[in-house]
């Protein structure tokens, strides 16, 4: 394998560094390649920035799958605006208040709402959030296990489904390195068979029904419940609680729960009649059918969303097309994101990065280990960061040719990026993710990370364990162990004397 060498590794490097120190990905992604073409145009800046848009971006945004998946994002944007506006999720929510009556009730109804709204990660806390808030109050539940449950359903559900926004991004990326590397897989089969392999999001779901029904809380979480059962506060003494933000500033319209559940259906119905015409599930169908059956499927359950919100006088036909534009503006960090890592990709491969740290680790690691030090190098930079997009931006890239050039299994290695980046992104109090829980929640941030983050490094170093297991088996059945460990740990951890230690004057 051919590379550059030692210096293939400056642009990645580079924009690793400036992402840590600057928290925006698109400057360091665009940093990285310009570092990278300066090198290979001998240092002339003019040639590197016309290389830069000339042989690495625009033909990023030429290439007939980068575009279509472009056009897809956009129609995923509008139609999770339009969503997030109609306040048919909070409808929906409110209809069930009345058989809410108990914690453990309360608790999964919020994680169920939080399941529901799958289509959007960053709606799900601003969305089930306030609905929930005084319900937990109301039964001594804090506001700090509300924003835990908020942040357990937000990222770590949406990373798991292939076709909304996380999925098509991720297997955009996938696909580019997929071509480079003549790997005939397909991205889409690749991304499902690599579900059971995001140990990390299958645990953080997975914990809050068990956590609710059996009160194995410890830790901080476990002062925060005790502080609300003993005394009825709502907050620390020095708490200072996040603001509601975004659709939350201004109160939902009366709505009605039609406005969640039909447009999803017709989205479901579309998009499955479509693909079972190109033979789907018997033959498979190809990426290119599988775009185009999306993007109608969200075309359609647009259209039908709108027309509801006309019905139900929730706002007007103008105001309504306005959301949903500026639903698709709000891709365009996405998109912009998605095309660096696309020519970061192009420019890394050029330069034969992986080549070098394939050549650097061949023999001396073993390929059965490189998922576990992939997962760790991804939660590494996810904490940094505070992005989890931005960290499979860059790790996706890497992690990809490293598993094929050291014979480490693929799938387990993109389940460690994706784990990786969702872990870090967890324990991170800079995380828009996190942040967004805490303002969901109406909790004070730092009460919410701190909250937060024993559960986090519980299924953290659960998930570590799960890529070593399953870089020597790839076992997808790697996950029952990993749920059984999950509540073995935390049934010791809620049982050790001391681990409810008596209530403190203030949260300090």
């Amino acid at each position: 394998m051919e590379h550059m060498g030692v210096i293939s590794l400056i642009p990645p490097i580079i924009a690793i560094v400036l992402a840590i120190i600057f928290r925006n990905v698109i400057v360091s992604l665009f940093t990285g390649i310009f570092v990278g073409l300066l090198m290979l145009t001998n240092g002339n800046p003019i040639t590197a920035t016309t290389s830069t848009i000339r042989d690495y971006l625009f033909p990023q945004l030429t290439d007939s799958y980068n575009a279509a998946v472009i056009v897809l994002l956009c129609f995923i944007g509008g139609f999770v605006a339009l969503v997030e506006r109609s306040g048919g999720g909070a409808a929906l929510a409110t209809r069930t208040v009345k058989w809410i009556n108990t914690k453990a009730k309360t608790q999964l109804s919020a994680w169920f709402g939080g399941i529901i709204i799958f289509f959007s990660d960053m709606g799900t806390p601003l969305i089930v959030g306030p609905v929930f808030e005084k319900l937990f109050d109301k039964v001594k539940v804090s506001r700090e296990k509300l924003a835990w449950i908020l942040d357990s359903t937000s990222s770590p559900v949406a990373i798991l489904i292939p076709f909304i926004g996380w999925g098509i991004y991720i297997m955009g990326i996938m696909k580019e390195e997929f071509d480079r590397l003549s790997i005939a897989s397909s991205e889409f089969t690749t991304f499902v068979q690599a579900i059971p392999f995001q140990f990390y999001a299958i645990l953080s779901v997975i914990i809050v029904p068990i956590v609710a029904l059996t009160k194995m809380d410890f830790g901080a979480m476990a002062k925060a419940e005790k502080r609300v059962q003993q005394t009825g506060q709502i907050y620390w003494q020095q708490s200072k609680p996040l603001r509601k933000a975004d659709v939350t500033e201004e109160s939902l319209p009366a709505s009605h729960p039609m406005l969640i559940w039909l447009p999803l259906a017709v989205l479901f119905i579309t998009l499955f009649s479509l693909l079972i015409a190109y033979g789907f599930p018997v033959k498979s169908v190809s990426g290119s059918d599988f775009r185009v059956a999306l993007s109608t499927a969200y075309l359609f359950a647009a259209v039908t969303l709108m027309i509801l919100m006309v019905s139900f006088k929730v706002k007007k036909i103008n105001a309504i097309l306005d959301i949903y534009l500026k639903g698709m503006q709000r891709m365009v960090q996405v998109i912009l994101i998605l095309v660096l890592a696309w020519a970061l990709g192009s420019l890394l491969g050029e330069m034969g990065t992986a080549a070098y740290i394939v050549e650097q680790l061949d023999g001396n690691v073993p390929g059965n280990m490189v998922p576990a030090i992939i997962f760790l190098a991804a939660a590494s930079m996810s904490f940094a960061t505070g992005s989890s997009w931005g960290t499979i931006a860059i790790m996706l890239p890497l992690a990809i040719p490293m598993a094929d050039g050291l014979d480490a299994p693929m799938l387990v290695s993109i389940g460690a990026v994706l784990s990786g980046g969702l872990f870090g992104d967890h324990c991170s109090p800079i995380s828009d993710s996190t942040i967004l829980a805490s303002t969901g929640a109406g909790c004070d941030h730092i009460d919410h990370v701190k909250t937060q983050l024993p559960y986090a490094l519980t299924n953290g170093l659960i998930a570590l364990v799960s890529f070593i297991i399953a870089g020597f088996t790839e076992s997808h059945w790697t996950v029952l162990i990993s749920v059984a460990l999950m509540v073995m740990i935390f049934v010791v951890f809620s049982r050790i004397k001391g681990a409810v230690i008596p209530l403190p004057s203030t949260r300090r």
